[in-house]
């Protein structure tokens, strides 16, 4: 069939396993974006900043301390979300009883002074992040060359997406973040120490961010810009899924990054623009998302 739309089955296999890898990263990013505003109701535009923070600590790790990337995989994460705790202990915790925009402007405020310091620092010229050489190489598909550690971002972001959802949804520490969020003061009676709750869940979603940046710097270049640009599109996975819906940032992440590989096949044109014109056929038919639920 697709030799006759003119189409080599390699040609559509390679860009489905393409989208595939860049749904990757769509997912675990809107799926931190999903726990924070789903959690906390706040929309965290430092996000991009973060993730591009996670790549940023990376490389320091391997160029001033000589850490390599499996130990980075862990301590990258835990930096960020560090700084994460810290955004919100000291800032956005003085915000949770005014309008929502307050908190939009101070994490997009905090997203401008952290690529502006590493745009000072570090310029924005791409800093080369080398592969692991226990992922280098790849396999022959038949239809395409797959790099090992592609296949490796598409197994690492499954884990975390999982993990997360199963943490959340079926353990009592998720209970308790979700009762946390619909009615505080019950769940403080209980001797729930609420306020660390809610710090520590910011500096999840912040760690996850950080984790995706790793996950990022061996295959794209290490610069201040890596976060804007990505950020945009990862706001439109999440809104498409459903503001808060951790399944819905999941499903839709992996989804609109097929969608994205079938659009570079069929209409290349149009593979810069698909996501954002699903997100507005979303929100004219279903304005809470696909997974979300109606306020």
């Amino acid at each position: 069939m697709f030799e006759l739309l003119g189409i080599a089955p390699q040609v559509l296999m390679g860009q489905l396993l393409l989208g595939l890898i860049n749904g990757s990263f769509y997912a675990v990013l809107s799926l931190g974006l999903a726990v924070i505003f789903g959690l906390l109701n706040i929309i965290n535009f430092a996000h991009g900043a973060q993730y591009m923070m996670g790549a940023f600590v990376a490389w320091m790790l391997l160029n001033y301390l000589g850490i390599g990337y499996w130990p980075a995989l862990i301590l990258a994460p835990l930096v960020v979300g560090a700084t994460g705790v810290l955004l919100e202990k000291l800032a956005l915790s003085r915000l949770y009883k005014l309008d929502h925009l307050y908190g939009l402007l101070l994490t997009f405020g905090v997203a401008v002074i952290l690529q502006g310091f590493f745009r000072n620092y570090y310029g924005i010229s791409g800093l080369p992040y080398q592969i692991p050489a226990a992922m280098a190489g790849g396999q022959n598909l038949g239809f395409m060359f797959l790099p090992n550690y592609r296949a490796w971002i598409v197994v690492a972001s499954v884990i975390v997406c999982l993990g997360t959802w199963f943490m959340i949804e079926k353990t009592r520490l998720g209970a308790y973040l979700r009762a946390a969020t619909e009615n505080p003061a019950l769940v403080g009676a209980f001797g729930i120490n609420v306020p660390r709750m809610i710090t520590l869940t910011y500096g999840f979603g912040a760690a996850l961010a950080g984790f995706a940046g790793v996950l990022a710097a061996p295959i794209y270049a290490v610069n201040p810009n890596m976060g804007a640009d990505m950020i945009i599109v990862v706001f439109a996975v999440v809104v498409i899924g459903g503001m808060g819906s951790i399944i819905g940032a999941i499903i839709t992440g992996y989804g609109l990054g097929l969608v994205e590989g079938l659009t570079r096949v069929f209409y290349p044109e149009g593979s810069a623009v698909v996501i954002f014109v699903i997100m507005a056929i979303v929100l004219l038919v279903k304005p809470e998302g696909l997974f979300g639920r109606a306020a």
